[in-house]
């Protein structure tokens, strides 16, 4: 992988903007599907140094545990989704489980969450703020953010329309790593900050009247 400027994002087909880092995916690592069998990319000093680490003396080991994470956020860019690269990088029984919406997701299922994500917000990018890596565990304080231009389903059964309503959503996630890859992903989304963003507004009046 190699480092590109800020002005040549537009005009590169393989690019994956993490927390202002830009990361050239060279087709045969990082843009490359897990179950290739391609060798997982080491990280260079210089694109270390460029990340919001909490600690830069990682092992080989550590960084290549971090390139699978950085593929993943990559390929659930709204601008280049690649579900088959993102569930290839979970283990067969791999999961991912969304904590405060309460759902897991596994094997094929995977592959319903970067869609109906890039369904909400076509623009849908990750703005990392800072990452923690210990052996096979990966910490990362995130942002969700996007433009609101699709439609949300409501247990109504019903849906919101996007008005182009800007979000940002605070987010922890947690990745859980064993031999290159992706046993666990635990997910906790700000959800009362994604829909305030996106204007929805909870009907507390008609819950306080329910009881």
């Amino acid at each position: 992988m190699k480092l590109i400027s800020r002005k040549s994002i537009t005009a590169a087909t393989a690019v994956a903007v993490l927390g202002g880092l830009s990361i050239a995916a060279m087709p045969s690592q990082a843009a490359t599907p897990a179950h290739s069998g391609t060798t997982v990319p080491d990280l260079t000093p210089r694109q270390l140094a460029e990340l919001p680490l909490t600690d830069r003396h990682l092992t080989k080991h550590e960084r290549q545990n971090l390139a699978v994470v950085l593929r993943d956020y990559y390929v659930a860019d709204g601008a280049h989704i690649d579900v088959p690269t993102f569930v290839n990088s979970f283990t067969k029984d791999g999961v991912f489980n969304d904590m405060v919406a309460g759902q897991a997701y596994r094997g094929k299922a995977l592959g319903n969450v970067l869609p109906y994500m890039k369904g909400l917000f076509s623009d849908v990018h990750r703005d990392l703020k800072r990452i923690t890596v210990n052996g096979d565990v990966i910490s990362i304080e995130l942002s969700i953010d996007g433009t609101f231009d699709g439609e949300l389903p409501t247990p109504t059964g019903g849906v919101v329309k996007g008005k182009g309503q800007k979000v940002a959503a605070p987010t922890a996630d947690f990745w859980y790593l064993k031999n290159g890859k992706v046993t666990t992903f635990d997910c906790f989304v700000g959800y009362s900050k994604m829909y305030s963003d996106m204007g929805v507004d909870f009907d507390w009046a008609s819950a306080v009247n329910k009881h």
